[in-house]
């Protein structure tokens, strides 16, 4: 005889079969509900631009449904078409933000917030907060050097208070949000950043940091989000925002 626990056990399990099943780049029910917008869909770079010009480079490719930054391992890398890329909508206001992403041997790349395109700001770095990632297990090599590319560092401003990457060729999970000055990152579900960006301690780090002369050591916490090129390979997918 079929149980009332047995049929409660199979609802469960088809409603997490449901939700590991969710095709990539694409929204759930729920995700929809909660007002998350897609920022890729898996079959072309709409949405996206070259920082500070027009079009997108062509070493930012789609490929089997994730956005890869194709890097050569020729001398021929140096001549290809490179940039970062940026939304073309500019984020304001409290947000979320998750995307997923995975490392190659070497990767040493990033996410941008408030990013802010001016040729006052030649380079992505010159106006973004960047949430760095990269093959940990190279930059951790020098263990004397501060901020040394882990992935979940903020460059040049804050480590990561734990380490979480999976291997190489492994999707990890990126979130980060913004709430009332509240910035939060997590990899992989491990809270690995958490500031008030009104503190006197954040204050004191963007004032020491590459980003002094930045819009967002100002107070300005709005702007568009970017992907690094920094001709090392990495891939992205999943890529999804939405107003808090």
């Amino acid at each position: 005889m079929f149980s009332r626990f047995a049929a409660v056990c199979l609802l469960t399990c088809s409603a997490l079969i449901n939700t590991y099943a969710q095709a990539p780049n694409t929204l759930s029910a729920s995700e929809k509900k909660a007002g998350w917008q897609l920022l890729f869909d898996g079959r072309d770079l709409k949405g996206w631009h070259r920082y500070n010009g027009k079009g997108t480079p062509t070493s930012w490719k789609v490929e089997q449904g994730a956005l890869h930054l194709d890097v050569p391992k020729t001398p021929a890398a140096t001549a290809r078409d490179a940039g970062d890329l940026v939304t073309d909508t500019p984020i304001a206001g409290d947000f979320a933000f998750k995307a997923e992403f995975k490392l190659e041997r070497y990767t040493n790349s990033g996410v941008f917030f408030f990013v802010q395109e001016s040729a006052k700001y030649p380079k992505i770095f010159d106006t973004g907060l960047e949430a760095q990632i990269g093959d940990d297990d190279l930059y951790q090599r020098d263990v004397k050097l501060p901020h040394p590319h882990n992935s979940g560092d903020f460059f040049s401003i804050a480590d990561a208070r734990i380490k979480e990457p999976k291997p190489l060729g492994e999707w990890n999970q990126l979130d980060v949000t913004m709430r009332k000055n509240k910035l939060v990152v997590m990899i992989n579900g491990f809270t690995v950043q958490e500031h008030d960006l009104t503190s006197a301690d954040w204050k004191q780090r963007m004032a020491a940091s590459k980003l002094s002369k930045a819009p967002i050591a100002s107070g300005k916490f709005s702007g568009r989000i970017g992907l690094q090129d920094w001709n090392t390979g990495v891939w992205f997918r999943n890529i999804k925002v939405r107003s808090l």
